[in-house]
């Protein structure tokens, strides 16, 4: 058994060897083959000719044909005014020397309320004036002239009284005011409707139920207490004398 399969072994040690040599052949051939269908035979691809399209007409453009416009005489364009400008006026300050004062009764001219409250005061909200003033109060800017033109006059002021200081029975000052609100009703009146009255004399007697007239020498613009503006209106009391008489 074993002689049998040595010569077995021997036998197909040379069969291999031969198939072995036989593939790699067929292998190389076929290699061979490959390479010489990749060379390339023939004529060079040339590029395309162009061919000519017949057929087609070229677009015609339209030149834009400029009509005659019309020429409108001058005479025939009509022209609208221009509206003029209206412009205000600075208005001219009047001096209080060139207003006109009513006429006199006596020693006095009679001023009403309806003169010293005419116009709006507005009663500027500021800290308390402290210092000496080199100029004149700002306040009395809001003074007319027709109104300051009683400043220093002699004058007879109808109005209610409203006692601040009495003094044996005599009231030495008080108020005189354009109406009885602050009396009877307790309403703070305007600035411009009462009079700070101080009597020079002995004091006058006290009315407060009925309209009275008090003369003398008034006194128009701001006053100060503390820096504080109190009043625009002044008056050194002269003379009482109730109304009718």
């Amino acid at each position: 058994m074993k002689s049998r399969a040595l010569k077995f072994l021997v036998g197909a040690v040379p069969l291999s060897m031969a198939m072995v040599v036989l593939n790699g052949c067929s292998r190389s051939e076929s290699a061979a083959e490959k390479s010489e269908t990749r060379e390339i035979h023939g004529e060079p691809i040339n590029a395309p000719k162009a061919v000519a399209v017949t057929g087609m007409q070229p677009q015609k453009t339209e030149t834009p044909t400029i009509t005659e416009s019309k020429v409108v005489p001058i005479t025939e364009i009509k022209t609208v005014p221009a509206t003029p400008v209206q412009t205000k006026a600075t208005p001219v300050p009047v001096q209080a020397s060139a207003v006109s004062l009513p006429e006199k009764k006596g020693d006095y001219l009679t001023v009403g309320f309806d003169k010293l409250a005419s116009y709006n005061f507005d009663v500027p909200d500021e800290a308390p004036v402290t210092n000496a003033m080199s100029g004149p109060d700002k306040a009395d800017e809001q003074i007319p002239a027709t109104v300051k033109a009683f400043n220093q006059k002699k004058v007879s002021v109808k109005g209610f009284m409203l006692p601040l200081k009495v003094d044996n029975g005599s009231v030495t000052e008080f108020l005189i005011m354009k109406d009885q609100s602050m009396c009877c009703y307790g309403n703070v009146p305007k600035i411009t409707e009462w009079i700070s009255v101080k009597t020079t004399g002995k004091g006058v007697k006290p009315i407060m139920d009925q309209p009275v007239n008090i003369q003398g020498t008034l006194h128009v613009g701001a006053m100060r207490e503390n820096g504080y503006l109190v009043g625009i209106y002044g008056m050194d009391g002269e003379k009482l004398v109730e109304s009718g008489d």
